[in-house]
């Protein structure tokens, strides 16, 4: 799923046996994937990608009926179970981009939605690719470059941004989500 348009092929020659995997998608199909026995609220992930010299950044994320948070962020390809900059970054900009947009929109009322609010029932992947990552721990558990959560701030910022404008009933969905909760 990290790496999008790669076979990956398996063959156990003691059985004759061989299984491929192949997600075109990328993160798009993991998180449909993650999202499969769930009701969606919109049909298709909302997808971000920035690249700037060597640095990348890939972010899918769909929201879904229920009442869970379940994101996932990885640093060149290594799953960062305690997040890091990129995952700080990330949820500031969600926030954020969702806020104003219901702002512009003249949805929001007395009440603003938190961070916590506006990620129930988010299904998101965050990956970076980003050159000489610096890790918390030798379990790489933890992003620490700063750069990292800038980078993703401005990408989810401008590409979330957009797809809300160019999208306003999805958009509206997410943010009465958020109210609600």
């Amino acid at each position: 799923y990290l790496t999008k348009g790669v076979w990956i092929t398996l063959r156990d020659e003691r059985v004759d046996r061989e299984r491929s995997f192949y997600f075109e998608g990328g993160l798009m199909s993991f998180v449909r994937h993650l999202n499969r026995n769930k009701e969606a609220l919109h049909q298709r992930p909302i997808y971000v990608e920035k690249r700037e010299g060597t640095t990348t950044v890939e972010v899918a994320l769909q929201y879904n009926d229920t009442y869970t948070e379940n994101v996932l962020a990885f640093a060149n390809n290594i799953n960062n179970h305690d997040g890091g900059t990129h995952l700080s970054g990330f949820k500031t900009a969600l926030t954020g981009t969702i806020n104003r947009y219901a702002e512009g929109a003249k949805l929001m009322k007395d009440v603003r939605p938190s961070g916590d609010d506006v990620r129930e029932g988010l299904v998101a992947v965050i990956s970076v690719k980003i050159p000489e990552p610096q890790f918390e721990s030798q379990t790489k558990d933890k992003l620490l470059n700063t750069e990292g959560e800038s980078f993703v701030q401005s990408a989810v910022n401008e590409r979330l941004g957009s797809y809300l404008e160019e999208n306003p009933k999805v958009a509206k969905a997410i943010f009465v989500k958020g109210m609600m909760a």
